[in-house]
């Protein structure tokens, strides 16, 4: 056993020297897949970072451009205010002047009854005395030519003519 263990032993003595060549070679991979990971570590840490500040860039830029909207909004939200401000005064002057059309209308729907009720009586009082008038005029103008100083006119433009403030209403004046 002891030729085997020397012949053994040069030949353990190059097993074990391969081995440690593989295990160095293998360490040299372990080291270099190591050093490989550690390289990709940190690129992904790197582009990990660069993609958090292009987040926080990208939020910013919204957050930004929402206070703009919000400032814009405010801003329109204040014109359309004054502008509701304008136009509810605006209904409140036609309103007014609305009321008081109406009050006009009512005062002059009653004054113009009241000038129909004058007329009918009017028109019923001149029937009467324009039935006295023609027969008056007519023996008149059988008796002379016209001693009242008739011109072919009606009887009423007579009474009118000869007495207008009896047709002038003092409602009507003012």
């Amino acid at each position: 056993m002891a030729s085997s263990s020397g012949s053994g032993s040069g030949s353990t003595g190059s097993l074990s020297t391969a081995a440690a060549m593989a295990m160095a070679a293998a360490s040299g991979t372990e080291e270099e897949m190591r050093a490989l990971m550690e390289q990709r570590r940190a690129k992904r840490m790197l582009s990990n970072r660069e993609s958090a500040r292009r987040s926080r860039m990208r939020k910013q830029r919204h957050l930004d451009d929402l206070a703009a909207q919000a400032a814009h909004l405010r801003r329109e939200n204040a014109h359309v205010a004054a502008a509701l401000g304008l136009t509810a005064r605006g209904l409140q002057a036609v309103d007014a002047e609305n009321a008081v059309l109406r009050t006009q209308a009512a005062e002059l729907a009653a004054r113009l009854h009241s000038l129909n009720d004058i007329i009918a009586c009017m028109s019923a009082s001149n029937n009467t005395a324009a039935a006295v008038a023609l027969t008056v005029a007519a023996a008149a103008t059988a008796t002379t030519a016209d001693p009242l100083g008739f011109d072919g006119a009606s009887f009423e433009d007579f009474l009118f003519r000869s007495s207008p403030e009896m047709f002038m209403f003092p409602a009507l004046q003012s």
